[in-house]
């Protein structure tokens, strides 16, 4: 087909696909899309965004997308950017009903951007301020040399994922007429208006005993190791802040669509499979259509696959509150009929934990044949198979996306400035390798001796590392 005929086609298709989706409900951003060739979606794939500054890891990433796409290994058929308006990448190449399929899922995406409480608080300029970013970056790289620039960046991108997405929130929760009083002192009390009818002297004697006791900052452990840092080290210099307050902005924009990957992606195929079985499609484009949507939901015998696992979940949901049991209409009131209402309520208040907690039922573990399974010995063996056990453990696995969960416990440890960290361990122990490749980076950023305490082989241990060695101690 002629170029110009085939953007005419996808014009009138993208029109029936917008007033098909607004007419199921669907409420989204303003859409414009781009088609692309594979080299600059990869591009756009292995950085994240289009405006992103440029570091050695982005080309590692993108090295090996484009030789899975070019030995027809993996294939990404769109890239969607959470902005206001909506931006999306088509991959050239892709054939018409392959692009309406994609415009359709993009449609889902957008919506679900819009909607989900989780996003409420990303900026849809992103897209500006990563330009802007990475145009401060190069100055850096220009004026200080790239690889000391490369470098830091190494060092603050190792622990890009430790931040704390609801600092807002914990900041309010820990505002209140207590804010501020020391433990233990007689004043840890809601003011009252007899306040002055108490002794002077135990008010002395309280000042007294507070002023004795060890001071410990931060006050109360601190989950946002990045912001930490920013805000704290001595000895960086204002173009490392600004280095770090960067990633750590990217990843707080990031962070949304890592704790709701199974939504996100299961509420896009749901719309594009209730969108494309709308639309006036012939023989031949009813069988790619099939061909593509099946390819896109097939499973993994190691890994969750987010399309089909969410898709399910969302139609389950749908048919549970269309049509209720007798059982279900007894204990819990439900009168039928409300399966869309109920999928647009779940889509705006959940994420991925959340979400499987609530909704991933006994029958939909069986019939997507979930199982936990580990390596015992040389060889891998499924070792779990009871659906809430099952349940249970994916939910362990994507909470805080997965990532270990770190907080700063004091940064003048051994009252030298040392910062001493405290992984909450919940079963599952760190990596030692990467444990003992990630704190030299942290020193880096920190320009003090670096002190973790976590849990191995059922005794806790401390990993520390002074600028020259990694250490560890058993407690």
């Amino acid at each position: 087909m002629d170029p110009k005929e085939e953007i005419k086609v996808l014009e009138d298709s993208l029109a029936a696909i917008t007033a098909k989706a607004k007419e199921f409900g669907l409420d989204f951003y303003d859409m414009f899309f781009e088609i692309c060739p594979a080299d600059i979606l990869y591009t756009f794939g292995a950085y994240g965004m289009p405006t992103r500054f440029s570091h050695w890891s982005f080309g590692k990433a993108y090295h090996k997308m484009k030789t899975q796409y070019d030995y027809n290994l993996s294939r990404i058929y769109e890239m969607v950017i959470n902005s206001d308006p909506c931006y999306a990448f088509l991959l050239e190449g892709n054939s018409i009903i392959q692009n309406k399929l994609v415009m359709a899922h993009v449609l889902g995406h957008c919506d679900f951007f819009k909607n989900n409480a989780y996003f409420k608080t990303t900026s849809r300029k992103m897209v500006e301020s990563m330009a802007a970013a990475a145009e401060r970056i190069r100055e850096y790289e220009f004026k200080y040399g790239r690889e000391k620039v490369e470098s830091f960046i190494d060092a603050a991108i190792a622990i890009q994922e430790h931040i704390e997405p609801r600092v807002l929130i914990r900041k309010k929760a820990k505002a209140g007429p207590l804010q501020g009083k020391k433990e233990g002192c007689h004043r840890d009390v809601a003011p009252s208006p007899y306040d002055d009818l108490w002794s002077l002297e135990k008010d002395q004697q309280c000042q007294k005993d507070c002023s004795d006791k060890e001071k410990i900052f931060p006050p109360e452990p601190e989950k946002d190791l990045m912001l930490f840092i920013e805000q704290n080290s001595k000895d960086l210099d204002y173009w490392q802040r600004d280095i770090i307050s960067v990633l750590r902005q990217e990843m707080l924009f990031f962070w949304p669509q890592m704790e709701t990957k199974i939504m996100n992606e299961g509420w896009a195929s749901y719309w594009h499979l209730r969108i494309m079985r709308e639309l006036d499609l012939d023989e031949s484009e009813t069988i790619e259509f099939a061909k593509m949507h099946s390819g896109i939901i097939q499973t993994s015998r190691t890994r969750i696959n987010p399309y089909t696992v969410g898709l399910k979940i969302f139609e389950n949901i749908e048919k549970r509150w269309d049509n209720p049991t007798p059982e279900e209409k007894e204990k819990y009131g439900r009168p039928g009929g409300q399966g869309k209402e109920k999928i647009f309520e779940v889509r705006a208040g959940e994420n991925d934990v959340s979400f499987l907690r609530n909704y991933l039922t006994k029958e939909l573990v069986e019939q997507l044949d979930l199982y936990l399974y580990k390596k015992i010995g040389n060889e891998w063996k499924i070792v779990e198979q009871e659906w809430e056990t099952v349940r249970d453990g994916i939910v362990t696995s994507l909470t805080n996306c997965g990532f270990p969960y770190i907080t700063v416990q004091n940064a003048d440890y051994n009252k030298r400035g040392d910062l001493y960290l405290k992984h909450s361990f919940e079963g599952i122990e760190l990596d030692v390798y990467y444990v003992e490749k990630t704190i030299p980076h942290l020193y880096t950023l920190w320009r003090r001796p670096i002190h973790l305490e976590t849990i191995l082989d059922n005794k806790r241990i401390i990993f520390s590392y002074d600028g020259e060695k990694n250490c560890k101690k058993f407690l």
